[in-house]
């Protein structure tokens, strides 16, 4: 025997009024032309009538599917999580709904899942570009088809779209100084793929500060990896093994520097007294090592909101290519912990 029942639909509850189908539908949508004593009457019928809106049939009438589709890099990583709650906090403010995609670092993925989201015919996308991305094609065809494209964190000014970012030039020379602060002065850096702007502006705020400070870039102590735990390990034990060994590391993220930590402690070197440690993100993991990693904060859940509410102020408008795109920083705050501060005597 079932227990489903019969789906309410406009007509009933236009039966039960004695009234039209259209009047209970305009007065479900708030039209101007239907009286207040109407439209109450039509909701609390619906209400206890337990009505469900049909919402793809109204996505058509619209010509929105109210739907956002979002491209992330890594659900594993807590920075996208968080950057996807800002959005979804204002999405629902919108009663919009969020599709996610992650790209899993691959341009296949990414392109599969921008192939997706427009097959579902979604209003508008947001996009952090993956590590892999180098031809942008498949954003140019999003842009082409005359769907808002929305980019965070990893942006290029390649496609001409409104963005928001942290300056992470600024955190990364904020980071640098504070370790010149700690007494540090063979200070390295571990880089992700220069291709990727937010990781070369961290290479060029961690130089200028050393610079700025009257210390002389040493290329001994600059190198490159894939951005991950293991790539953070590989990079460490290379700075160990070089002609200067540091006393310092700027890491480009926190799964780096964390890495890089692991590789100090089987040394047997003391962090932060042999060497001190800052990484990028604010990774929530970070606050609970020990010792606890020193970081950079980059507003992640506000991202999220400037982001969303970028795409619901181009919304109205016929063609939002048309306008010139919004750039929007954040100012990020450096979190100093027990992995960079020296204790002096």
């Amino acid at each position: 025997m079932s227990n489903t029942f019969p789906k309410v639909t406009i007509s009933d509850i236009a039966r039960k009024l004695n009234i039209t189908a259209a009047t209970v539908s305009r007065a479900l949508n708030d039209h101007p032309a239907i009286k207040e004593a109407t439209k109450k009457a039509v909701k609390d019928a619906a209400l206890k009538l337990n009505y469900q809106p049909n919402r793809l049939a109204s996505s058509l009438r619209l010509g929105k599917s109210k739907i956002i589709g979002v491209i992330i890099p890594s659900a594993e990583i807590n920075f996208f999580g968080s950057v996807v709650h800002g959005i979804e906090k204002i999405a629902n403010e919108n009663d919009y709904t969020v599709l996610i995609y992650q790209s899993n670092e691959l341009y296949e993925y990414e392109k599969k899942g921008l192939q997706t989201f427009l097959r579902s015919q979604v209003d508008g996308v947001l996009a952090s570009i993956s590590k892999e991305t180098i031809n942008l094609d498949h954003y140019a065809e999003v842009k082409k088809r005359g769907v808002p494209l929305i980019l965070f964190d990893r942006v290029t000014d390649a496609l001409d779209v409104s963005s928001v970012v942290v300056n992470d030039y600024a955190g990364a020379f904020a980071a640098t100084k504070h370790l010149i602060d700690q007494g540090c002065r063979r200070i390295a850096h571990i880089g992700g793929q220069q291709h990727v702007t937010i990781f070369n502006q961290r290479l060029k705020g961690y130089i200028d500060a050393l610079n700025v400070n009257g210390i002389p870039v040493n290329d001994d102590l600059i190198t490159f990896g894939k951005v991950s735990i293991e790539s953070g390990r590989e990079c460490m034990q290379k700075l160990l093994g070089g002609k200067t060994k540091p006393d310092a590391v700027f890491a480009v993220e926190d799964f780096t520097a964390l890495g890089a930590m692991q590789v100090v402690k089987d040394t047997h070197r003391k962090i932060p007294d042999e060497v001190a440690i800052i990484g990028f993100a604010n990774e929530a993991f970070g606050e609970y090592l020990t010792p606890s990693l020193s970081t950079v904060n980059q507003q992640t859940v506000r991202m999220g909101e400037e982001a969303a509410k970028l795409f619901f102020e181009g919304l109205g408008k016929a063609n939002i290519y048309k306008e010139k795109p919004r750039k929007i920083v954040l100012e990020p705050e450096l979190i100093c912990r027990q992995s960079s501060i020296k204790s002096f005597s």
